[in-house]
């Protein structure tokens, strides 16, 4: 006996049992039941014992040889080729561009050193689907070192392509730098300067970044240690506007960038140079001296526009924050008091009649570390004998300082028509989009710092991998939004934002799903990072047969984790990305 299956040409086959056997030398056939009513698997079991073969129930039949997390390179991978960033990096297939994409998507899923990586995109030691998905069996950190060295090259031809995709004739550019303390010391880039990690005694790099109006990174520079932020904007501009090809930029930029004597160079050599920025606090004080700014103008507005015959042919927008006015107050007079607390302590112990503390220098290497972590030494006047020690604050400094609390003032040559006073000040508080990018570059998400690379081109390499890396996160980000812990409702957003001056407020929408921790359709609130953890529940499972044979199975998505691929508009295909798809 036997199952034959009879295909139908316009409904399902039909399943039956039938007998064979000889009558005059000929094969006879005789049906003896129908099995089309039964399940599939029941008919393959039938159909398996008249085969003879030993049948073993289902749970010890197939076995699970390997579990690998996959969801998260599922959604890195597919946004990733979706932006057509393996293309960009190079139209062929190859090790180092496949090489150059695992160190892309493990700075966006688990950052790490190169060595560390080495193994997490190894076949063998892997600890997701991303080796798999990639193609790539065994490499050592040689492999990653040479990746980077042939991708440094295309850099400019890459960033000119992201500028073409996401830059236009006549825009708008945000530009701010940062610095990447460094560890060790036989890098030539590796100088001490002004630190903003607070790592005092490391040397550090400058990081220069180019984004779009709305925070996308579209390019990276990496200069010395000791380089000085206005030194770096004219390499910029040339960049913007001879690489990339825009010639009407408005360059947004930092008051320690954008300053008078660059402004002054630039009109000399370039005619076209626009830019947005704000005033240094002494130059705001010499207005205020002057009477171009009458505090008064903010009793009953917070912003207003004002010339000066120092700044000719410029817009002067000023403006008054109430909530930072207070808060500058506050916080000034707070570090004043803590200050002023441990005076009187040191004080006392030079006083004392026990083991007094003698010497000016001693004395004055005490009063030095009060002040190490507080700036307002300013504010003190302090004399040091060597038995004594007296001070008081200076109230005359503490009230011309106040006279700033709260107030900014936003320098442009941009024409009023191109861009209104309210929208001047917009501009500028874009800036804090690039804050941003420098928060994620820097901390938990991407962790460009430290940098242990001693060769230039290799911190360089390093530096612009984490670029790319974070365009990739900000355009997952903003996809994902409707499900993470930020603002999804933009135009909601803008509708309650009519004033540009006041501390940013988000739509009722994003104020909903945080009050309440879920999402308009009742999924569970994700930061990005715990997001790319669930995902990664997501499992791509080896499975064997009886016979031995493998094949791949993924898990079944929860209601959350399909959410996250339809925003990300990827499809089945997409989870079962591979090499080349």
């Amino acid at each position: 006996m036997f199952v034959a299956r009879v295909p139908n040409r316009s409904s399902p086959p039909c399943y039956l049992l039938r007998e064979s056997h000889r009558i005059d030398g000929k094969v006879k056939t005789t049906t003896l039941a129908n099995l089309s009513h039964l399940d599939l698997n029941q008919i393959n079991a039938i159909a398996a014992a008249l085969k003879g073969e030993e049948l073993v129930p289902l749970a010890s039949a197939f076995g699970i040889g390997r579990s690998l997390p996959h969801g998260h390179v599922a959604a890195v991978i597919g946004t990733l080729r979706k932006l057509g960033i393996d293309k960009l990096i190079d139209p062929e297939d190859s090790k180092q561009r496949s090489l150059v994409l695992g160190m892309l998507a493990l700075r966006i899923m688990a950052p790490d050193s190169k060595l560390a990586m080495t193994r997490m995109l190894s076949a063998e030691t892997a600890a997701s689907s991303l080796p798999e998905v990639l193609g790539i069996e065994t490499i050592c950190a040689n492999d990653l070192y040479r990746a980077m060295d042939w991708l440094l090259p295309r850099q400019g031809r890459i960033e000119k392509e992201l500028a073409d995709r996401h830059l236009s004739g006549g825009t708008m550019v945000l530009y701010d730098i940062t610095s990447v303390y460094f560890e060790g010391s036989r890098c030539e880039l590796a100088k001490y300067g002004h630190n903003r990690d607070g790592k005092v005694g490391a040397t550090q790099i400058v990081v220069g970044l180019v984004c779009t109006a709305e925070g996308c990174p579209v390019s990276v520079e990496v200069y010395a240690g000791n380089t000085a932020d206005s030194t770096t904007v004219s390499g910029q501009i040339e960049k913007v506007k001879e690489r990339f090809g825009i010639k009407n930029v408005i360059l947004v930029g930092d008051r320690g960038m954008i300053t008078g004597k660059l402004i002054e160079e630039r009109e000399v050599s370039d005619r076209t140079f626009s830019y947005v920025t704000a005033l240094r606090s002494d130059a705001i004080r010499n207005l205020i001296k002057n009477g171009a700014i009458d505090r008064e103008l903010f009793d009953h507005e917070n912003m207003a526009e004002i010339a000066s015959p120092d700044f000719p042919g410029e817009r002067l927008v000023v403006c008054m924050n109430p909530y930072l006015k207070e808060e500058r107050g506050r916080k000034r007079d707070e570090l004043i008091e803590v200050a002023g607390g441990k005076l009187r302590k040191l004080g006392e112990s030079v006083r004392r009649e026990r083991r007094p503390l003698r010497g000016t220098a001693a004395i004055g290497m005490k009063v030095g570390a009060i002040f190490a972590r507080n700036p307002m030494k300013k504010h003190f006047a302090i004399e040091i004998g060597d038995a004594s020690l007296s001070w008081k604050v200076r109230k005359d400094a503490v009230a011309d300082e106040r006279l700033l609390d709260g107030l900014y003032v936003i320098r442009t040559n941009v024409d009023k028509m191109a861009l209104p006073t309210d929208e001047a000040v917009r501009t500028y508080k874009r800036l804090s989009k690039v804050e941003r990018a420098f928060r994620c570059m820097k901390l938990s998400d991407l962790e460009i710092r430290p940098v242990f690379h001693w060769r230039s081109d290799r911190v360089r390499a390093h530096v612009f991998l984490c670029m790319l890396a974070y365009h990739i996160e900000w355009h997952m980000r903003k996809a994902l939004a409707p499900i993470l812990f930020e603002e999804h409702d933009p135009v909601g957003k803008k509708s309650v934002q009519t004033d540009p001056v006041a501390p940013a407020k988000g739509s009722e929408a994003k104020a909903r799903k945080v009050a309440t921790l879920r999402t308009d359709e009742g999924l569970p609130l994700h930061s990005f990072q715990t997001l790319l953890r669930d995902l990664a529940t997501l499992t791509l499972n080896s499975v064997t047969t009886p016979k031995g044979g493998t094949f791949s199975m993924l898990s079944r998505p929860t209601k959350l984790q399909a959410k996250a691929f339809e925003l990300l508009e990827l499809g089945a295909k997409d989870l079962h990305v591979g090499r080349g798809t």
